[in-house]
């Protein structure tokens, strides 16, 4: 039997019935509306900070311009100021941690990842390494300070006996240096690195395990070239954010890396940060040394800018490859 047509009186009352009140419908709105205004408020608050930052640090923009970036001096008394030894002592003391937290980092995280060892020893190893990431940053200070440099200085002092010729340990080791600092903020990042590079390799399908296995791969090849290349991306962007974190730790620096307003191409010497000039000056500082700082914050502001604008690059390049 065929359905009767439907008439045009029926018709109308489908469409009139279409358009009454949907709560569900009202509700999908109301959230799409709230995401976008939550969504715009991340780039307010972002173009809000900048203009602050500009406004405040224009004298001295308007006096040093970009010869700001390429000026060693900083001296409140004639009011010179650059600020060339903060960025080379930020961006190297960021690379020497991340030379140390990657390898190890990423090493942490396949070996938490794949159960070498039964989950109730790996389960506490993983709480410890979360640990990490709690510890306030004054505390490593504290540690660096008074446990960790005593410990590495004799190992320093022998090294620049052997290599003090090669300009990277020409300095006799400090008790404030950038090697010691380095070191500190690669234990501080490890924790960034080793939770989103684990999370990453147990995310991965097991089929991709199972077809190295099948393939006649050991378990070693089948870590370093199937389950490593395919979580690149993910490993690629802890490493990113653990730099954003290095280039941008505040106490930590301030406490151990000296503060010495000049560049010294050893490792062994005090140095200087962005983050630790700012954290040691400003509470004294006005007028144009004030400016001067603000100048100093909005280059390091720019620079995780830049990091973070790679990191996302590089991760969705992986990505499209794999």
């Amino acid at each position: 039997m065929t359905s009767p047509p439907i008439t045009a009186h029926q018709t109308e009352n489908l469409i009139d019935s279409s358009q009454k009140f949907n709560p569900t419908r009202l509700v999908d709105r109301i959230f799409k509306v709230l995401s976008l205004l939550l969504a715009l408020s991340i780039g307010f608050v972002l173009l809000w900070i900048t203009y602050s930052l500009l406004g405040i640090a224009f004298p001295a923009i308007a006096q040093f311009n970009l010869g700001f970036l390429t000026s060693q001096a900083w001296d409140p008394v004639q009011d010179l100021y650059g600020a060339l030894p903060q960025i080379y002592g930020t961006i190297v003391s960021s690379i020497i941690a991340l030379l140390f937290a990657v390898p190890l980092g990423v090493g942490v995280a396949i070996f938490l990842s794949e159960n070498f060892l039964p989950q109730k020893i790996l389960t506490p190893i993983a709480f410890l390494v979360e640990l990490l990431a709690a510890i306030p940053s004054v505390v490593y200070g504290m540690w660096g300070i008074f446990v960790f440099i005593p410990f590495i200085l004799p190992v320093l002092q022998f090294i620049h006996q052997l290599f003090g010729w090669i300009p990277l340990f020409s300095t006799s080791p400090s008790t404030r240096q950038m090697f010691a600092t380095a070191m500190v903020l690669a234990i501080m990042i490890l924790p960034t690195i080793i939770a989103i590079s684990r999370d990453t390799m147990v995310s991965l399908s097991p089929a991709l395990r199972q077809g190295a296995y099948g393939l006649g791969a050991t378990r070693w090849e089948t870590i370093t070239r199937v389950l490593v290349p395919a979580g690149l991306s993910g490993i690629i962007g802890s490493v990113m954010l653990a730099l954003g974190r290095a280039l941008g730790e505040t106490m930590a620096a301030a406490m151990l890396i000296g503060n010495a307003n000049r560049i010294n191409v050893s490792l062994f010497a005090p140095a200087s940060t962005i983050s630790a000039l700012i954290a040691n000056q400003f509470g004294e500082a006005s007028g144009l040394q004030r400016s001067a700082l603000f100048y100093q914050a909005l280059i390091l502001m720019i620079i995780t800018l830049i990091v973070n604008m790679l990191a996302e690059v590089i991760v969705s390049r992986f990505q499209q490859v794999e």
